[in-house]
């Protein structure tokens, strides 16, 4: 499977793009930065230097600062990050297999 092809890659792999552009506090980001162990154990690559710290309250206020309730979405972009992650993971399993 292609990384464009996983679900969430539309958010997560502009992410990768940002930080290495030093681009902390996109969406894409604060994503990564949520799940940087998770990822990296998956053996995605990424710019560490610029992962920021308290990612989720991070997102979570920049989504507060655009929106009525945030709360669906920032929920929705969580379960967008936790899919592209099992994908990544199962991928990872097929690959040692």
């Amino acid at each position: 499977m292609n990384l464009n092809e996983m679900p969430g890659a539309d958010l997560i792999l502009p992410g990768i793009d940002d930080l290495c552009d030093g681009r902390t506090y996109t969406v894409g980001a604060l994503l990564i930065a949520i799940a940087s162990i998770r990822l990296s154990n998956a053996g995605l690559k990424f710019d560490k230097d610029h992962i920021a710290s308290e990612p989720e309250l991070t997102l979570y206020a920049q989504l507060e600062r655009e929106r009525d309730d945030p709360y669906p979405h920032y929920n929705a972009l969580l379960n967008s990050l936790n899919s592209f992650c099992n994908a990544l993971e199962l991928l990872q399993i097929q690959s040692t297999v």
